[in-house]
C-alpha cells in the first residue's frame, strides 16, 4: 500500500496548456557514421550506444534569448494569442546563466510582452517543471492575471566536455507552454505538479567556472533512476492513478540506461514511454516541452491524453507534471 500523500495540487484551477511551441537550431548534426567533435572522432557504434542518431547545434546568432523568443512565438500562435495578452514570461535556462540583466526581460521585449512580468528561473533539467509550477502559483495568486509563457531554453552542447562522449547526447533547443486559467469545470488541463530537492545529492553532476562543462559522478544513473520512479510514484497515488491510467509518459530523458530502468520500474508498455532523444539528444530543461510541441504537431500526443511528465536535476532536484491535453 501506498501512503497518502497531500491532494493534488491544480485540479478544479482551471489552468490549461493552450499552446505549444519549439524551437531547432538550424544546423541538424547526423550520427550515420564516423562522427567527429570537439577533436575527437568517434566510431559509428558509439553514437549508437548512446541511442542518440543526431542532434542540433546551435550557431552564434542563435543566442538562448533568441531560441526563446522562437519558442514562445510559436507556442503564442499555436495558442491564437498575441504576446500583448501575457501577465507573466518565466524562462528556465542553466546553460547560458549570466549576472545582470536576467534574459527574460529581454525574450518578454522581443516578443512585444510590454506589461507581462519577466524572470529567469533555473533547476537545470527539471527548469520546464520549476517553471510551470511557478507559473501556475501566480496565475493563482493573482486574480486579474490570465495567461502566462513558459519558456525552457538550454544550449547544452556548449556545457559538454571536449573528449567525453556528452559531445553524441547533448543538443540545443527550446521549447515553449501557453498556460492560462479557463473554465474551472474543464476536466482538461493541468492536474498536479511535484518539485522536490535532496541537498545531500547536490554534487552528483555539476557544472562549474570556469568552463561550466558538465561533470556527473558515476552513480548518477541509479540515482536518475530512483527519482524518477519517486515522483512517478508520488504523483499517482495522491492522484489514485496506476501507470496504466495514463496515456504517456513524457519524461526529461537522459539516456538509455535512465529510460530502461524508469521503464522497467514502471512497468510501462515502451509504447506509451515518448521521448524525441534519438532524433534531438538530451536538450536540458527543453526536453519536456518540445516532445509535448513536436508530438502534437505530428498528431501522436491528442486532445484529452492524460500526460505524466518527470524531470531530475542537478541540486539535486526531482519533479513531474500531470495533466491531460
Amino acid at each position: 500500500m501506498h501512503a497518502r500523500t497531500e491532494g493534488r495540487t491544480w485540479t478544479g484551477s482551471g489552468l490549461k496548456f493552450t499552446g505549444l511551441g519549439h524551437y531547432f537550431p538550424r544546423h541538424r548534426r547526423s550520427h550515420e557514421g564516423e562522427v567527429t567533435v570537439g577533436g575527437r572522432t568517434y566510431p559509428p557504434e558509439a553514437a549508437a550506444e548512446l541511442g542518440v542518431r543526431s542532434l542540433h547545434v546551435a550557431d552564434e546568432e542563435e543566442t538562448l534569448e533568441f531560441m526563446a523568443v522562437k519558442a514562445a512565438e510559436a507556442a503564442l500562435a499555436n495558442a491564437g494569442h498575441q504576446a500583448g495578452d501575457l501577465d507573466l514570461v518565466v524562462l528556465a535556462n542553466w546553460t547560458d546563466r549570466q549576472w545582470i540583466p536576467e534574459i527574460a526581460p529581454g525574450v518578454a521585449a522581443q516578443l512585444g510582452a510590454h506589461g507581462a512580468l519577466a524572470f529567469d528561473i533555473c533547476g537545470a533539467c527539471t527548469g520546464f517543471v520549476h517553471g510551470v509550477q511557478t507559473a501556475a502559483s501566480m496565475l493563482s495568486a493573482h486574480p486579474g492575471w490570465k495567461r502566462a509563457v513558459v519558456v525552457a531554453a538550454d544550449r547544452f552542447t556548449r556545457r559538454a566536455r571536449p573528449g567525453t562522449r556528452g559531445q553524441l547526447v547533448f543538443g540545443d533547443a527550446a521549447g515553449a507552454v501557453v498556460l492560462e486559467k479557463g473554465d474551472r469545470d474543464d476536466p482538461s488541463g493541468l492536474l498536479d505538479s511535484v518539485l522536490d530537492c535532496d541537498a545531500s545529492e547536490a554534487d552528483t553532476v555539476a557544472a562549474r567556472p570556469p568552463e561550466g562543462w558538465l561533470r556527473p559522478k558515476p552513480e548518477l544513473i541509479d540515482l536518475a533512476v530512483r527519482s524518477s520512479l519517486k515522483v512517478a510514484d508520488n504523483v499517482l497515488t495522491r492522484n489514485d492513478l496506476k501507470t496504466s491510467d495514463i496515456d504517456w509518459l513524457v519524461p526529461h530523458p537522459g539516456n538509455n540506461a535512465i529510460h530502461a530502468g524508469v521503464r522497467d520500474g514502471l512497468d510501462l508498455e515502451p509504447a506509451k514511454f515518448l521521448t524525441n532523444f534519438a532524433e534531438r539528444g538530451n536538450t536540458g530543461c527543453a526536453s519536456i516541452p518540445i516532445a509535448l510541441s513536436e508530438f502534437s504537431e505530428r498528431g501522436v500526443l491528442k486532445s484529452g491524453d492524460l500526460v505524466l511528465s518527470t524531470a531530475v536535476g542537478s541540486g539535486w532536484y526531482y519533479g513531474g507534471l500531470l495533466y491531460r491535453l
